[in-house]
């Protein structure tokens, strides 16, 4: 391999600020942070969402929308948008 192109693979700690979770890992990663885990100082990132707080593996259900997507794909598909739409699909279309 060429020296100088490829980045450094090194040991990083990935911590769930929500549920205070730390897990250490490899990565190539860049980051200014640091963070003592078991005794020793590694290149800290931060996240927001882990195994230890998604609800999928916590089994508790939460509601996360902050941008209103739900809310908009429930207004233009919601109530008879598909029977419309089957409906326009069986009218003759004009020849030109």
């Amino acid at each position: 391999m060429r020296s100088g192109i490829h980045p450094e693979y090194r040991d990083v700690v990935f911590y769930d600020v929500r549920a205070d979770f730390k897990v250490l890992t490899r990565s190539t990663v860049s980051t200014k942070e640091t963070t003592e885990y078991e005794g020793k100082e590694y290149p800290v990132v931060k996240m927001e969402i882990s195994s230890a707080s998604h609800p999928f593996f916590t089994g508790q259900q939460k509601f996360v929308d902050s941008l209103g997507r739900v809310q908009r794909f429930q207004n233009k598909f919601g109530g008879n948008y598909f029977q419309k739409k089957k409906a326009d699909d069986k009218k003759p279309k004009a020849r030109r």
